[in-house]
């Protein structure tokens, strides 16, 4: 379907801020002297699964923020070159509706990590710590 649009639509379009308003308002109060909210159309940022990776001299290390979830809902496999975390948990009653919480991160393992050496384990403060030593090389051997 096509719309004709008059000429005084500015060359930019029309912003999003006024067109959906009208469109939708009982999202949030209603259109006109009623206050709306265009958050509730974007996701929300969840920082709960925020992640630092270090990989040095000693070793490899991932550090993923999981404080809500139990060890027992947290999965880690190494795919190819790649450590896959997912984390879920079954529905939890919140407030008048139900919840499911889930997330699936992956991380490029650097070339020359010992993968079959691979651990992980969660801190009592929710942090999952995925650590792995680098390969041992010709070089970094003791002859005695």
């Amino acid at each position: 379907m096509d719309f004709i649009l008059p000429s005084t639509i500015p060359a930019g379009g029309i912003p999003w801020q006024k067109v959906l308003p009208p469109l939708i308002p009982r999202l949030s109060g209603t259109y006109g002297q009623c206050n709306w909210s265009p958050n509730l159309l974007m996701p929300e940022t969840d920082n709960t699964s925020s992640a630092e990776v270090n990989c040095d001299d000693s070793g490899f290390t991932v550090q993923v923020d999981v404080k809500h979830f139990k060890p027992e809902d947290l999965m880690v496999k190494v795919i190819g070159d790649f450590i896959e975390v997912q984390g879920k948990h079954e529905e939890k009653k919140d407030g008048p509706g139900v919840s499911t919480r889930q997330f699936s991160r992956r991380y490029r393992i650097p070339k020359g990590v010992d993968t079959m050496a691979l651990e992980s384990a969660v801190s009592p403060d929710g942090i999952l710590i995925i650590s792995a030593p680098m390969l041992q090389t010709e070089d970094s051997r003791i002859l005695t």
